[in-house]
């Protein structure tokens, strides 16, 4: 699928809005601020993904997208190991933030929930339809390995990705976020289509 410049700004801008409120109730988690990156999307060959999400070992909360949208997509919370030790440990009031803690995988989870029902909310405000996370996914694997066993579970035959790739970050709490949106090809076509409806034909 070849995506023209304004269907590009488009879907930028969906995800620059959604991300913005994942941000938002980042910060209030942390009581702290947080940096974003606008949405980089970029037309992947899968065979090449695992350039463009890195091979640290980190914690990753998967979800399948779920509601009135054409047989959905997943939206990832990928978090650093160190990042997903330390966010936990802040919110749990523990003093101990280093490396070689524990994990709270319980924790984990539910700080995914709460961030990806809020990029959801604001996505699917603006489309004015139903988005909805499914119930999670926990994994401690490597991002690329992550994204290749959904790709595997998709009934298409599918060469490319649409991959939608947020950053937040915490200077104070040293913690990285990633939000991954991997949305299959119909369901990405019925956001262009009602983006278009949105902002006229592209």
């Amino acid at each position: 699928m070849m995506l023209t410049a304004n269907q590009y700004d488009a879907l930028r801008e969906l995800g620059n809005i959604g991300a913005a409120h994942a941000a938002t109730t980042l910060s209030q988690m942390l009581l702290s601020g947080i940096d974003m990156t606008v949405p980089e999307i970029q037309l992947l060959d899968i065979a090449n993904i695992y350039q463009h999400v890195g091979d640290e070992t980190s914690a990753l909360i998967v979800f399948q997208i779920q509601g009135e949208v054409s047989n959905g997509g997943y939206i990832l919370l990928h978090l650093p190991r160190a990042s997903a030790i330390r966010l936990v440990n802040i919110l749990l009031g523990n003093t101990d933030i280093s490396a070689g803690a524990e994990m709270d995988t319980s924790a984990i989870i539910e700080i995914g929930n709460i961030m990806v029902s809020a990029f959801l909310d604001a996505t699917a405000g603006l489309l004015n339809l139903v988005m909805l996370p499914s119930p999670p996914s926990f994994a401690l694997d490597m991002p690329h390995a992550a994204i290749e066993t959904i790709l595997a579970q998709q009934n298409e035959d599918l060469n490319e990705v649409v991959l939608f790739r947020t950053e937040l970050r915490s200077q104070d709490a040293l913690i990285t976020a990633n939000l991954l949106l991997l949305p299959n090809p119909p369901m990405l076509r019925q956001i262009l289509e009602l983006l278009e409806r949105l902002v006229g034909p592209t």
